[in-house]
């Protein structure tokens, strides 16, 4: 077969159907960044591969690389399952905004081992949360954590200690995507409206590891606000919208 294989860490952030038997994965790799590739066969009852692809998944990959733009599946290796992620809704609602972000933000062949690591780190993060109900996935405080450190590796860190546009670091009311960052009641023109609780959140969350995202203390009005931050972010920086936080 012509082409090379190689072997690489992924993660699975989707899958889809292809053909009778075969799965269509975006994969986002430690070596290459994003990358698809076709696992054949994964649909059949007895295909070895099917169990370890599944979105959330932490795998070692052998892909082999032909002259499509669709790599191979040729060897699989589970690292980690993340099987408690998966199994609980509202953790599982939450994985799977990160991985779309992951998705729109990330999607090009292009190594990012620090994304990566991100990544993999939220995901385990993810799987000694704990379980909750009744909440919004969409605003749970490790998955605003997460995006917005996406936003920073990806080079569209929020500016909220001063007036974007001013510079003045005192009366700080809103935040202008145009502008990237917080504004002032003079300069408020285009800006979403932010509270100081909502202010002081976001940059809890920036300063703070992924792991001490619940120990900032988000209200549910903090966490609203930081949402409309992050999604307000990817329409403007990146002209997508992410369909999991329709949801």
């Amino acid at each position: 077969m012509a082409g090379r294989s190689y072997k690489t860490e992924a993660v699975v952030l989707r899958s889809l159907r292809f053909g009778e038997a075969d799965r269509v994965l975006h994969l986002y790799t430690l070596e290459r960044g994003r990358v698809g590739a076709v696992a054949k066969g994964i649909r059949r009852t007895k295909s070895r591969f099917g169990a370890r692809l599944e979105p959330l998944s932490h795998v070692e990959l052998v892909l082999h690389e032909g002259t499509g733009e669709l790599h191979t599946v040729t060897g699989v290796d589970l690292v980690r399952a993340h099987r408690s992620a998966r199994e609980d809704s509202y953790r599982l609602g939450v994985g799977f905004v990160a991985l779309e972000a992951m998705l729109r933000l990330f999607p090009e062949q292009e190594a990012n081992p620090r994304a990566f690591q991100a990544l993999t780190r939220f995901l385990d993060l993810l799987d000694e949360a704990e379980p909750r109900t009744g909440e919004r996935a969409a605003a749970d405080p490790l998955g605003l954590s997460f995006q917005l450190k996406l936003l920073w590796l990806s080079g569209y860190l929020p500016h909220l200690t001063s007036c974007a546009e001013c510079g003045a670091e005192v009366g700080l009311v809103g935040y202008s995507p145009r502008a990237g960052g917080a504004v002032c009641a003079n300069c408020r023109d285009d800006a979403i409206p932010l509270s100081p609780a909502g202010l002081r959140g976001i940059e809890g969350l920036l300063r703070s590891p992924l792991a001490a995202a619940a120990d900032v203390g988000l209200s549910a009005r903090a966490a609203r606000e930081a949402l409309s931050v992050i999604a307000s972010s990817y329409e403007y920086h990146g002209g997508f919208r992410l369909k999991t936080l329709s949801a």
